[in-house]
């Protein structure tokens, strides 16, 4: 089976939410919820430098939707099988029709990928943009970029081609979900860098 996934080059992604608006827009979300996130960490110390000290200040962006996990808690915890893997690609894709509004699958996603719909009562969340990856094109959020730091394909290929990673600072363990997406960190998002 293939994986379908996301690759994000986080080095120069400059927080603009493109992604994240044409995301939205797309899906016709209500306010509030967002299937796929831009959020900035930030962070900053001094370095002690002969008797003064200077300010090393940082931020950079997540981008982040449904990671389409090879082992999707919000699957294994849905009790009516409104969210499921699609055999031939691994999306995690959702049957509205099933979706009872239980919220199990917000509990379960370290990800914040499934979002809760007041007016319908159900959840709802990125679907890769099957539609348009159907016809050839791009998710919605890729297709917008401008500096084109997200691509989507088939999760291996994108591992290969960036040698990227699976978790950065400010992300869940990536251990229990695996989920499918590769990036290449911003130089700060690899775990503490304060120095002395």
């Amino acid at each position: 089976m293939a994986q379908k996934g996301f690759y994000i080059n986080q080095q120069f992604c400059v927080g603009c939410k493109a992604c994240q608006i044409a995301c939205k827009d797309k899906n016709d979300l209500e306010v509030g919820q967002l299937w796929r996130k831009v959020e900035e960490v930030s962070d900053g110390y001094y370095v002690k430098r002969g008797e003064g000290y200077e300010p090393n200040v940082y931020a950079y962006w997540i981008s982040m939707a449904c990671n389409h996990c090879e082992n999707p808690k919000c699957v294994i915890n849905c009790p009516t099988g409104a969210l499921y893997k699609r055999e031939e690609d691994g999306l995690v894709l959702f049957d509205e029709g099933k979706c009872i509004g239980c919220r199990y699958c917000i509990w379960s996603c370290p990800y914040d990928a499934p979002q809760y719909n007041e007016k319908k009562g159900k959840i709802g969340k990125c679907n890769y943009c099957v539609d348009l990856v159907e016809k050839g094109e791009d998710p919605a959020c890729v297709a917008s970029c401008p500096v084109r730091v997200l691509e989507a394909g088939d999760i291996e290929e994108l591992r290969k081609k960036y040698k990227g990673t699976d978790q950065v600072a400010g992300m869940a363990d990536p251990k229990i979900t695996k989920p499918s997406i590769t990036i290449t960190p911003h130089k700060n998002a690899l775990g503490n860098r304060r120095g002395g």
